[in-house]
């Protein structure tokens, strides 16, 4: 009789939500699937809505985190919410380098100081009673 090959392990898969969380992008599990419910995460370009959408190993994502959109390769499922470098461990960050944004421009009509205000009603005590 002939041995039978073993069947190939299949890729460990997580849910979405929950690998979001693990990789601490989101501080719950809640938020990170309201994100995916909401429609704002796609998995390899294609919008998804429900969080429980299975992700492995070479799944790319892209989701808006702030201000930012982050795009990162998954590379492990996680085993646990562990501290911030294990979380690290567990993607790799594809998001293009932010953009410098111009410097603010300086407020020309600040509040004035105490000192500022005390100079301004000592000039008009001294006006009215010349």
């Amino acid at each position: 009789m002939q041995d039978a090959l073993p069947d190939a392990v299949p890729a460990a898969k997580i849910r979405l939500d929950k690998w979001l969380w693990y990789a601490r992008f989101f501080k719950t599990r809640g938020l990170a699937a309201k994100q995916v419910s909401g429609g704002h995460v796609r998995v390899n370009a294609v919008k998804v809505l429900k969080p429980a959408q299975q992700v492995g190993a070479g799944d790319v994502l892209t989701f808006a985190q702030g201000h930012d959109i982050r795009v990162v390769r998954i590379v492990a499922p996680g085993q646990r919410r562990g501290p911030a470098p294990e979380a690290q461990t567990l993607y790799d960050d594809m998001t293009p380098p932010r953009e410098p944004r111009a410097p603010m421009p300086e407020r020309g009509g600040a509040r004035p100081t105490k000192r500022d205000r005390r100079a301004m009603d000592a000039l008009k005590n001294r006006d009215d009673g010349a």
